[in-house]
């Protein structure tokens, strides 16, 4: 039996908008044991900061006891934390990486 088009029975395109995904930040946090130097060379090679850059974050995280790396989506961000963490417990440093939800 062929199906055959009837005029009306045609469904309308619906529109919906869909919300864009949380975002997160990546932080690192203070610690009494890194070196400061150790913190810049973090932040430039896995958030692709130039030294000017990285200094400000660094001196924020020694000043204010934590400091926001970037905004990324959860994946990306859970990959950065893993990343950072991982290298620091490489080279013996206690440094403390984080994600949170960005509001």
């Amino acid at each position: 039996m062929p199906n055959q088009h009837q005029p009306g029975t045609e469904l309308a395109p619906e529109r919906t908008r869909l919300a864009p995904p949380p975002m997160y930040k990546v932080v690192l946090l203070n610690d009494d044991f890194t070196p400061m130097d150790f913190v810049i060379i973090v932040l430039e090679r896995f958030f692709h900061m130039d030294r000017e850059h990285a200094t400000q974050v660094m001196l924020k995280v020694h000043t204010e006891g934590r400091g926001v790396c970037g905004v990324y989506s959860k994946d990306v961000a859970s990959t950065k934390v893993v990343q950072v963490t991982e290298y620091a417990k490489v080279h013996q440093h206690p440094l403390q990486c984080v994600m949170e939800e960005n509001q």
